[in-house]
């Protein structure tokens, strides 16, 4: 039986409608830190469909968690 797929950063961005060049996320997030008690799917950087998103798949426990977790982590330098 095959697992849930891995998603990579690259693909969570294309799924957000976002660039998603490696240099682009790279710049999203320098542009975007969010302060240590902002969490990520409060933001303001997202629009409604995109939060909306974020919520969905981490309730869910779905297979983008790992990848909306591991930006969650980049997004929040201070933490």
């Amino acid at each position: 039986m095959l697992g849930e797929p891995e998603y990579t950063m690259n693909e969570l961005f294309a799924q957000l409608g976002l660039d998603s060049s490696d240099e682009a996320i790279n710049t999203f997030i320098e542009k975007n830190a969010l302060a240590k008690e902002e969490k990520l799917t409060e933001s303001n950087i997202w629009t409604d469909n995109q939060r909306m998103f974020l919520q969905e798949e981490w309730q869910k426990d779905a297979a983008w968690v790992e990848t909306i977790d591991e930006l969650n982590v980049r997004l929040h330098p201070s933490a």
